[in-house]
């Protein structure tokens, strides 16, 4: 299935007093370019993350942002006995050696190291959560790009058709453009009141038809068009692909332009080139 390489995605998830959230953003690039801002303290499980994401997203520059809210720290920590016990016995020693010192207010007594108790974090809980958390947004950014991915099929395709449409009505008029190129230079020969030599005319009349013959283009033309149809049902992802056949295209359109012996034919070529543009314009951004 097509996918575009630009779309967002955003979740939540809220495990005891920790609340989860990850947004994930992506855009064009050549290759896959993966971005993490993070915590330090989840570093650790950066690896298994870009495994993960490397799996669905294959181009594209994507941003991983992952915010952690903890509601513990709203909350009044708790008093650790046993700390609290130690200090008091080191202001008695103190007291005891220096009799006049000021004993310490209540405030000083709880910000000092191991009164309070801090809630102990389970890292492997919270890394469970992170990759719930990411597997719910990674969903959900993969039905972004395919959203989009399909609006950018159908418009690829709508041109597509319409390359087609002009191709098959230059082949039908291919016999009458090589009459009228034949008649043209009979009608000049004519014009000179010249006897030309039977055979000399015969061979540059197949000089003219072989220099101008623009058959083998519009069959590559056509192969090229079958080819981007096939890119975009295939399930692997298709833009470089599809980036080249437009190459192609653009390639062989020239050409046929320069092969030009009609009017007719030269705007069917700048038509070629306006379609090409179009396509290349939306496939910059097909993964």
């Amino acid at each position: 299935m097509t996918q575009s390489m630009t779309g967002f995605a955003r979740r939540s998830v809220t495990t005891g007093e920790m609340t989860i959230t990850i947004e994930l953003r992506s855009v064009n690039s050549r290759f896959l370019d993966l971005h993490i801002r993070c915590p330090e303290s989840l570093r650790a499980f950066e690896q298994p993350w870009r495994r993960k994401i490397g799996e669905q997203i294959h181009r594209g520059k994507v941003e991983l942002h992952i915010k952690l809210d903890d509601q513990t720290d709203n909350r009044l920590s708790e008093i650790d006995s046993e700390g609290l016990s130690r200090l008091h016995k080191m202001l008695d020693q103190v007291a005891r050696v220096f009799p006049d010192a000021t004993a310490p207010d209540q405030l000083s007594i709880l910000a000092a190291p191991g009164v309070l108790s801090s809630a102990v974090i389970d890292e492997e809980a919270l890394g469970q959560s992170v990759a719930k958390a990411l597997d719910q947004a990674l969903s959900q950014l993969v039905i972004s790009r395919r959203e989009e991915g399909a609006a950018l099929e159908a418009v690829v395709l709508e041109r597509v058709a319409t390359m087609r449409e002009l191709l098959d009505r230059l082949k039908a008029n291919l016999p009458i453009l090589r009459e009228q190129q034949q008649q043209r230079i009979l009608h000049r020969l004519a014009q000179i009141d010249v006897e030309p030599d039977a055979k000399r005319l015969e061979e540059e009349l197949v000089y003219s038809a072989q220099k101008s013959d623009v058959e083998e283009e519009l069959d590559r033309l056509d192969a090229h068009l079958n080819a981007i149809g096939k890119a975009l049902q295939g399930s692997a992802p298709c833009g470089r692909r599809l980036d080249f056949l437009m190459q192609e295209l653009n390639r062989e359109a020239n050409t046929l332009s320069s092969k030009a012996t009609a009017l007719s034919t030269t705007e069917t070529a700048v038509e070629f080139k306006v379609l090409i543009e179009q396509m290349r314009e939306q496939i910059q951004n097909i993964e």
